[in-house]
């Protein structure tokens, strides 16, 4: 059943609206691929000034599903041009840009990450870092095939239980307000935290 747009975004992105991450991905359901290219372009738009950008990761070939992508490209150019963050994309097979954190080296990553999408097999693993998930819980999720994890929260962890829980319930908490907020009448541009 195809739910609204806008309620899944605050349901999924509200901490990449709000500023306390550079990322989210949410999965929509549509039967009308046009009227949804649309509103995704749409809703970029109206939140580029905000400074975060909706993008479709993935159409699914055989469903009426895709993968939407909001993300704060200051906060995700800095994520992508960390040593470390540089170091584990290219064990990944990742071909780096020149300047990741640029708006060129970031839709060159990008497209990189929807091809390894659009094959059909293992999900790649690495979204976790384009996700703004700490890379220590990326590797380790990689390393240990979702297995022996610390802590279970919007993401499986493998560093500090007590750090991690701390920020999963910062998250949740933002996204409980946020969906309060929402259903009480306040609109996602007001809600969007400008960076």
């Amino acid at each position: 059943m195809e739910r609204p747009f806008e309620t899944v975004m605050i349901e999924q992105c509200a901490p990449t609206l709000a500023g306390l991450k550079a990322a989210s991905l949410f999965r929509q359901e549509s039967h009308d691929r046009a009227a949804l290219v649309r509103q995704v372009k749409d809703w970029d738009i109206r939140l580029a000034p905000k400074g975060i950008r909706v993008i479709i990761l993935k159409a699914f070939a055989q469903s009426p599903h895709y993968l939407i992508y909001v993300y704060r490209p200051a906060r995700l150019g800095e994520l992508l041009s960390r040593p470390e963050s540089r170091r584990f994309l290219e064990q990944m097979g990742y071909h780096l840009p020149g300047d990741p954190a640029g708006e060129s080296g970031q839709k060159a990553l990008l497209a990189q990450l929807r091809g390894r999408l659009r094959r059909e097999g293992e999900f790649p693993h690495e979204i976790g870092l384009f996700l703004d998930y700490p890379l220590q819980d990326v590797e380790g999720f990689i390393q240990n095939r979702g297995q022996n994890f610390t802590c279970l929260g919007c993401w499986k962890s493998y560093s500090d239980p007590d750090t991690a829980r701390r920020i999963f319930d910062q998250l949740d908490k933002c996204r409980r307000i946020y969906l309060q907020l929402f259903r009480s009448g306040r609109s996602i541009l007001r809600l969007a935290v400008a960076a």
